[in-house]
C-alpha cells in the first residue's frame, strides 16, 4: 500500500517522500537552469558557433537524457531499485557542470553536456517511479504536478541566479557553471532521505521485452509523444529569437526565468486537474498551446511579442510535465512503471534530437520563422495521433485490460 501522507485539503494524498523529492527536482532545476539559457549564447558569442552547432549539441543532450532514461527504467524495474540508481545520476549531473564552463571549443561543450544529460537520464525514471510510488493512485497527478512545480520553481531560481551573478556582481560567465555544482549537490542531498518501497512483482523488467509487455494505448501514446516531439525542438531556439530582436543578455535570461515561473505556477494545479478531468485531456490542451505558441513565434515582427509568446508558453511546460508523465505512469503496470516512463523519456529523446537537428538547418538556411512553423505542423500532428490513438477515458485497471 503507497505510504500517503494524511494531510487534508489542497495537498491530500501526498506522502513526505513527495515533497523530498519535489525539493530534489527544485534543487536539480536551480543547478541545470543557472546554464541552459546562457549555453547557446557562450556557443554562439564566447565560441563563435553557428544555429547548427547549438542544435546539434541540445539535440544530443536532449536525446542523451531521454534515450538513457528509457535504460535506467528498464535497469530499475530489473533491480527492483529506484533510488540507489538516481542518486548516482543526480551526483554525475551535478559534477559535469564545471566542465562545461572549462570548454574552449564547441567540441568541449558537446562532451560535458552529453555527461551533464547522462547523469540526468539515469535518475529520471527511477525518480519518476519513486513520484508514482509517493501517492494514491487518485492523487498521482498531484505528486507528478508538486515534482513539476519544483521542477519548474528551480527553473524560475535557476536563471535569476545566473542574471544576478552577471548584471549584479559581473561576475564571468564561466564562474557560473561552477556555482551550479552546489545546488546539484543539494539534490543529491534530499533524494538521499527519501524511503523507498520495494515494489512486489512475479516476473523481472528486461531489456529484451521492449514493448510486448506494455499496453496498446500505451504503445499508442508513444506514437503520439514522438510525432509531436519531432517538432519540438530545443527552447534554445526560443532563447536565440528573443535575443535576436534586441533583448539584452540578462533581459534573456530574466525572460527565460518568467517563462519558467508560469510553469512552476501552473504545473500543480494541472496535475491535480488531470486527476479530476483526465491526463488525455490535459496533454491535449497543452499540445494546443503549443501550437499558439510556436505560431507566434513565427509571426511575431516584435521584442515584447516575442518575450510574451515565451512567458506563455510556460504554460505548455507546466502542463505536459504534470500530465505527460503521469499519463505514461497510468498506462504502465506497477512492476514496469519506471520502464514505462523511462521509455516514454526516450520517445521524447528521440524525436527530440530530430527535431532539434532539422531546426538548427532551418535556422541557419531557411530563417528564423521556419523552424515555429515545422513545430507547430507537428504539434498538429500530434494532438490528432493522441486523439486516435489514445481512449478517451483511460484508467490504469482499463489499460491493463485492453
Amino acid at each position: 500500500m503507497t505510504e500517503t501522507a494524511r494531510q487534508e485539503g489542497y495537498f491530500a494524498g501526498l506522502s513526505r517522500n513527495t515533497f523530498l523529492l519535489a525539493l530534489a527536482s527544485f534543487f536539480a532545476d536551480i543547478s541545470t537552469e543557472m546554464l541552459y539559457p546562457v549555453i547557446p549564447i557562450f556557443l554562439t558569442q564566447t565560441l563563435k558557433s553557428g544555429g547548427s552547432i547549438v542544435g546539434l549539441i541540445e539535440g544530443v543532450a536532449q536525446a542523451t537524457q531521454n534515450i538513457t532514461q528509457g535504460f535506467a527504467g528498464s535497469l530499475s524495474d530489473r533491480l527492483q531499485r529506484r533510488k540507489g540508481i538516481a542518486l548516482v545520476g543526480f551526483a554525475v549531473a551535478a559534477l559535469s557542470k564545471p566542465l562545461i564552463g572549462l570548454s574552449s571549443t564547441w567540441q568541449g561543450v558537446l562532451g560535458a553536456r552529453f555527461l551533464d544529460r547522462l547523469g540526468t537520464g539515469a535518475r529520471s525514471a527511477p525518480r519518476d517511479a519513486l513520484v508514482a510510488a509517493s501517492a494514491d493512485e487518485r492523487h498521482r497527478g498531484k505528486a507528478f504536478g508538486l515534482e513539476g512545480a519544483g521542477d519548474n520553481a528551480g527553473a524560475f531560481v535557476g536563471p535569476v541566479l545566473a542574471a544576478a551573478l552577471l548584471a549584479l556582481w559581473g561576475a564571468n560567465v564561466r564562474w557560473i557553471f561552477w556555482a551550479a555544482v552546489v545546488p546539484g549537490l543539494l539534490a543529491f542531498l534530499m533524494v538521499f532521505f527519501v524511503s523507498e518501497r520495494r515494489v512486489e512483482t512475479t516476473a523481472k523488467a528486461s531489456f529484451a521485452a521492449g514493448l510486448r509487455r506494455f499496453p496498446k494505448p500505451y504503445r499508442g501514446y508513444l506514437i503520439a509523444t514522438a510525432l509531436f516531439g519531432a517538432g519540438n525542438s530545443s527552447n534554445a531556439f526560443l532563447i536565440l529569437q528573443t535575443k535576436s530582436f534586441g533583448v539584452s543578455l540578462t533581459g534573456t535570461i530574466l525572460v527565460y526565468a518568467a517563462f519558467n515561473l508560469v510553469a512552476a505556477l501552473v504545473s500543480y494545479p494541472a496535475g491535480s486537474l488531470s486527476d479530476r478531468l483526465g491526463r488525455r485531456t490535459l496533454v491535449l490542451a497543452a499540445f494546443a498551446v503549443f501550437f499558439a505558441a510556436y505560431l507566434g513565434f513565427a509571426l511575431a515582427r516584435s521584442a515584447v511579442v516575442v518575450a510574451a509568446l515565451f512567458i506563455l508558453y510556460g504554460v505548455f511546460q507546466g502542463v505536459f510535465r504534470a500530465a505527460g508523465k503521469a499519463l505514461a505512469s497510468d498506462l504502465s503496470p506497477e512492476d514496469l512503471r519506471a520502464s514505462g516512463v523511462g521509455w516514454y523519456g526516450a520517445a521524447v529523446g528521440f524525436s527530440g534530437l530530430a527535431a532539434s537537428a532539422i531546426a538548427g538547418v532551418l535556422w541557419d538556411r531557411v530563417g528564423h520563422a521556419a523552424v515555429f512553423f515545422y513545430g507547430a505542423a507537428f504539434a498538429a500532428a500530434g494532438s490528432a495521433a493522441l486523439m486516435a490513438l489514445v481512449p478517451a477515458r483511460t484508467d490504469v485497471a482499463g489499460a491493463r485490460t485492453v
